[in-house]
């Protein structure tokens, strides 16, 4: 009976602390109308109210809506949104006419984050391992401890627990300075030409170059610029960490349209492609020591893998360059076969007929 009688008061009291809620004095009302008011966000709003509450100065609607300059039904709607949707502890003081914490609040908790939810966006920001020992580490390392700290419920995991569970092992990606990626960001995401000094493979000197920037890809470990080169009037990539002296512009560009963005690397190996529209039908076959490796990963997003009875598979590429592909296949030995197009054969024949190395160590060329 105690305890049927407990809950019955509580829920009256819930209602009438609500029905006093939504009533607004008239003077409430007047000081809104006459007042100019400002559009504060709603993040600046739930932050001054839980700070004032905190301090134990018991405010009401009015005052804090004096204070954050908006009116008493936003202050209302904020309350709410504290007290039903982030969980925490509110409520009326009607003898010092003002809100309190019925128990003690550390924090603001802005969103619902389990510790399942903040392992996963830990472990994809370690796939990011190209940035570790950079400009970049240390504000992925502060963004995860707000996001821990801004979590609603007390997380008992910490970076450094997480750091020693999980770790991916690659290439890291070279960059010189976070201030060339930024300002290809902004110049992208702004429509603004670049200007820069760029250093081709195997050139002596610098040349000056300037570009409208489309596209910014990590592939390989390497950071790479795809951007309309405005003196040759054609489609080009450019390797950030062969850059110098990058400006952003005044001068704004039309945006490429959604559609060829999504196509440009359809073609590519990794991210080379040629200046002509053809491409190749590749055919390459794998011995069954391989074939595992090889049905192990996706390699292109165009790959076919065809079984052979005998443990062997056959792989099928479309590709636009046929560049890319040679060091790959060369990486697997005698435990790769060229079959086709006609043109790779070629090319495989001239680069891999090294007198220099043994022959056990080179791809399989047929025909």
């Amino acid at each position: 009976m105690r305890l049927v009688r407990q809950k019955e008061l509580t829920q009256t009291r819930k209602k009438r602390v609500l029905d006093a809620l939504k009533t607004t004095s008239g003077a409430d009302a007047r000081r809104d109308q006459v007042r100019t008011l400002r559009c504060r966000p709603p993040l600046y709003r739930f932050q001054e109210i839980f700070h004032a509450i905190k301090t134990g100065r018991y405010p009401n609607r009015t005052k804090l809506a004096a204070d954050i300059e908006v009116t008493t039904k936003t202050i209302q709607r904020d309350l709410d949104y504290m007290r039903y949707q982030l969980g925490l502890p509110i409520e009326f003081d009607y003898c010092r006419g003002g809100y309190y914490f019925t128990q003690s609040v550390d924090r603001l908790p802005l969103f619902e984050l389990t510790e399942g939810e903040l392992v996963s966006l830990f472990v994809a920001q370690k796939a990011l391992v190209a940035y570790k020992g950079t400009a970049f580490e240390q504000p992925l390392r502060n963004a995860f401890d707000k996001l821990s700290a801004a979590a609603a419920t007390k997380l008992s995991v910490s970076w450094t627990d997480i750091d020693s569970a999980f770790s991916f092992h690659q290439f890291n990606a070279y960059l010189l300075d976070t201030t060339t990626f930024d300002t290809f960001s902004k110049a992208i995401s702004q429509s603004r030409s670049v200007e820069f000094e760029y250093k081709k493979l195997g050139a002596r000197n610098y040349e000056k170059r300037s570009v409208e920037p489309w596209h910014l890809a990590c592939v390989g470990g390497q950071w790479y610029l795809l951007a309309h080169d405005l003196k040759r009037n054609a489609r080009r990539v450019f390797v950030l960490a062969r850059m110098r002296k990058v400006e952003r512009t005044s001068r704004s560009f039309e945006k490429p349209a959604p559609e060829i963005l999504k196509q440009l690397f359809k073609d590519s190996f990794q991210i080379w492609q040629s200046e002509s529209s053809k491409t190749y039908e590749i055919a390459l076959r794998f011995d069954s020591f391989a074939a595992q490796l090889v049905r192990e990963r996706t390699w292109h997003s165009s790959q076919r893998i065809q079984e052979l009875t005998n443990g062997d598979l056959e792989i099928h590429f479309t590709l636009n360059s046929l560049d890319e592909i040679l060091p790959w296949i060369r990486s697997w030995g005698e435990h790769c076969r060229v079959l086709k197009p006609k043109e790779l054969l070629q090319k495989a024949k001239r680069t891999f007929r090294n007198p220099g190395l043994e022959s056990k160590s080179l791809p399989r060329i047929h025909g």
